[in-house]
């Protein structure tokens, strides 16, 4: 993929904006409700976002301190890596595949409490817009950070910003139908 570090960065923050409109509309839901499991196996709205709390602890602090170290000025280009450029499309809410969830990080449990789970998420999100508008200042492409899954592997700042953001996407529409479910369950009886 390739295109300008401004529109990158302007679709971006638009994402994740409407992830943070959705994340406030999914906590004023009952904590009984985000706690539903839709099926058996199946996440329940406040796992799936516990699930990105668990990346969002990793992500949001490695990306302010690459943003702060950078050497690299502002270009107003953008090219993704091979391997970014992967991860991103396979994260991508649009017809997306099911997908394994790294044991670390699987949320299953019996009770989640909502202000916790919620408010980190709001946290992260918060803090993911004041970093996007950090990375205005430094080169989106020669900029690398870590990932969570090995040490060894490093992404450009572009790269990882869209993973997260499309990370988080999906995994908010999955919560908004697992709640939607209690709807659809309550209406076929």
């Amino acid at each position: 993929m390739k295109t300008t570090s401004s529109y990158l960065i302007n679709d971006l923050m638009q994402r994740t904006e409407a992830n943070l409109r959705l994340a406030l509309e999914l906590q004023k839901s009952a904590e009984e409700d985000l706690n539903h499991r839709p099926a058996a196996g199946a996440w329940s709205a406040l796992e799936c976002i516990e699930h990105l709390n668990f990346y969002g602890n990793y992500y949001v602090p490695e990306i302010g301190k690459q943003i702060d170290a950078s050497p690299y000025p502002a270009v107003e280009s953008f090219k993704s890596g091979l391997l970014g450029n992967y991860f991103a499309k396979s994260m991508l809410p649009e017809g997306a595949k099911k997908m394994k969830t790294l044991k670390n990080s699987n949320p299953f449990r019996k009770q989640l409490d909502k202000k916790e789970v919620m408010n980190k998420f709001i946290e992260h999100q918060q803090k993911l817009l004041q970093l996007l508008k950090k990375a205005k200042k430094v080169n989106l492409s020669r900029t690398k950070t870590g990932i969570s899954i090995s040490n060894f592997i490093k992404l450009r700042l572009g790269d990882t910003f869209r993973v997260v953001i499309y990370h988080n996407q999906r995994h908010l529409l999955q919560a908004k139908r697992a709640l939607d479910s209690i709807d659809n369950s309550s209406v076929e009886k």
